[in-house]
């Protein structure tokens, strides 16, 4: 598969995962502030550093699930700074879903683009290494939150949320091929 392909093939499975989520828990997360979702994902990602770093989980999870997360929830974080948050969940599953598409397709775009200026470096790269990144963007954007979303050169929260996105992609992506490999 080319680098869109499994682009394709994991967004399919988080979206897979959110749409779910929207079954059962319906658009409760319309609810968070932008600086809420930023939050939950800086847990996630610093879940993964930590069993990056002590090769120990104490719940029975891997770190997929976590990349899955941070993907559907900085989606979620690019809708919020669209929209607002909400005092109650007023999207349907199908509104938040089209939402959902249009924010996977502009990162996907986006990952495109900067794949090829970039040369697919990412494919040389550790899942640390990326796992690093996201977190420094992490504190990036937490900074211009605690400015107020203003800035005098950098990129604002929503490049954030898409690198976030990519990155977190490039992970599930590499961990996919390693499990793969081992698989045969």
């Amino acid at each position: 598969m080319d680098t869109g392909q499994q682009f394709d093939a994991v967004i399919t499975r988080c979206r897979t995962l959110f749409s779910k989520k929207a079954t059962d828990y319906g658009t409760a997360w319309r609810i968070m502030r932008p600086q809420s979702v930023t939050d939950q994902i800086f847990i996630k990602a610093n879940r993964i550093r930590e069993i990056e770093i002590t090769k120990t989980a104490l719940v029975d999870e891997g770190v997929e699930p976590e990349f899955v997360g941070m993907i559907n929830y900085a989606i979620m974080g690019l809708i919020q700074l669209e929209k607002g948050f909400a005092d109650t969940a007023d999207f349907s599953a199908d509104e938040a879903l089209s939402y959902y598409d249009k924010y996977a397709a502009n990162a996907k775009d986006l990952m495109m683009r900067k794949n090829h200026d970039y040369g697919e470096a990412w494919r040389t790269m550790r899942v640390t290494s990326i796992t690093d990144l996201i977190l420094m963007k992490l504190y990036r954007i937490k900074q211009i939150e605690d400015n107020n979303g203003k800035t005098t050169v950098s990129e604002g929260i929503d490049a954030g949320y898409y690198d976030i996105i990519n990155y977190s992609v490039f992970n599930l992506i590499k961990l996919d091929e390693v499990q793969k490999s081992i698989n045969q």
